[in-house]
């Protein structure tokens, strides 16, 4: 049985989801969402922003990791800019 090699940046990166799912989940029992529209093309809950800012984040690394040979640094900056604005305008 092999066990998975749980480097410094993966598990601060397995860490920071943790932490915001749970603050997300803390946020919305103390104060439920409701549904609007702004940036994207349909309604959304925090959640929503939530879930489609982390994929588009995924996508931005593989895009650059993919196709540039970029740093994986400029990924992560690029997915931190995309999550914020999904999640403040989305």
């Amino acid at each position: 049985m092999s066990w998975m090699a749980w480097t410094t940046p993966t598990a601060l990166f397995f860490t920071f989801i943790a932490v915001l799912l749970a603050g997300m989940t803390a946020w919305e029992l103390r104060a439920p969402s409701v549904p609007r529209r702004g940036l994207l093309p349909i309604a959304t809950t925090r959640g929503d922003r939530l879930f489609i800012g982390l994929l588009g984040s995924a996508y931005w690394h593989l895009m650059v990791i993919g196709l540039t040979d970029w740093s994986i640094w400029t990924a992560t900056a690029l997915s931190v800019v995309w999550l914020s604005a999904v999640m403040r305008w989305g």
